[in-house]
């Protein structure tokens, strides 16, 4: 639901977004982006929403997006944002297994365009965490995995690992909050490549209000002291999902908790739980258990050092 009644006319609104008046009519009448009101004589009237939706969709397009693909992201951000009643749990699981199942079928078939289409329509069968959750994760899990065994090749776990994690990247920019209560850096350590897991935290806590920072796999603990510096985000999130030695997990721990130099900081993954009394006897906060036990304890952590 709009926030505010339409009250911009189209030439305004061109030049607000930098969009041509021509184009805007084009999205709108093509992809249903925007939706403005009508006044009485048919004119065009855009409210503050249209226009920060115009504004996203195009820098989804600036940045190289398809704008078939881009109008879908913007959609799902709008319907995320909205409040609405949430389809049944069965219905749920039926469509995200139908869209899993539809993007694997195509990456086997090693078909770059129904792969394309099939990640774009997994885009509406719910919200930005519940698609991230249970279709691409596990669409990215299960590719890796046929890989291993050798029934997909090297080409097709890129090709389907690159079309995925392109609309996640941008899944994670559309839904950050535009006013966050606190700002985070997530990042893997610096043995450790795979960094999925840091977008599906990033779009969780968007919806608890914390805008993050993906700084992506093996990231030493220099670039979270340069992270700090720079960025000054209210915390550190770290993912940890591989096993080490006792004597190496304390000296990559003492690292990190240097590099955070009092910051507060979390550690999550499969990996947490393991190196959990190293992570507090630093000072760091070990998330275990469940999502909402997550936001609880990262939310008190940051509120003691307050909004950002």
């Amino acid at each position: 639901m709009k926030d505010a009644l339409g009250r911009y006319r189209i030439n305004v609104v061109a030049e607000l977004t930098g969009v041509p008046a021509a184009t805007l009519r084009a999205w709108e009448r093509r992809y249903g982006i925007p939706t403005p009101a009508r006044t009485a004589s048919s004119y065009r009237l855009y409210s503050d929403v249209d226009v920060v939706e115009l504004k996203r969709l195009r820098d989804l397009c600036s940045s190289g997006m398809a704008i078939a693909e881009a109008a879908q992201l913007v959609r799902v951000d709008r319907e995320s944002r909205s409040p609405s009643t949430p389809p049944p749990a069965g219905e749920l699981a039926n469509a995200t297994t139908m869209a899993l199942d539809a993007l694997l079928a195509a990456v086997r078939d090693f078909d770059p365009e129904r792969i394309q289409q099939e990640v774009s329509r997994a885009l509406f069968v719910g919200s930005a965490q519940e698609v991230f959750e249970r279709v691409f994760a596990p669409a990215l899990r299960q590719i890796g995995e046929l890989w291993h065994q050798g029934q997909l090749s090297v080409a097709q776990e890129h090709l389907a690992s690159e079309n995925i994690l392109g609309v996640v990247g941008s899944l994670v920019r559309l839904v950050q909050p535009s006013d966050p209560r606190w700002r985070v850096v997530l990042a893997s350590v610096e043995d450790e490549e795979h960094a999925i897991g840091l977008h599906g935290v990033a779009i969780q806590m968007a919806g608890w209000g914390i805008q993050s920072t993906i700084l992506g796999g093996r990231t030493p603990p220099q670039a979270i002291s340069d992270a700090i510096e720079h960025i000054n985000p209210d915390a550190i999130g770290l993912s940890i999902t591989m096993g080490r030695s006792p004597a190496a997990e304390a000296a990559m721990l003492d690292a990190y908790a240097l590099a955070c130099g009092g910051r507060p900081w979390f550690v999550g993954g499969s990996g947490a739980a393991s190196v959990a009394l190293l992570v507090r006897a630093r000072g760091g906060l070990c998330l275990v258990g469940s999502p909402s036990d997550h936001r609880v304890a990262i939310e008190r952590a940051l509120s003691r050092r307050g909004p950002a």
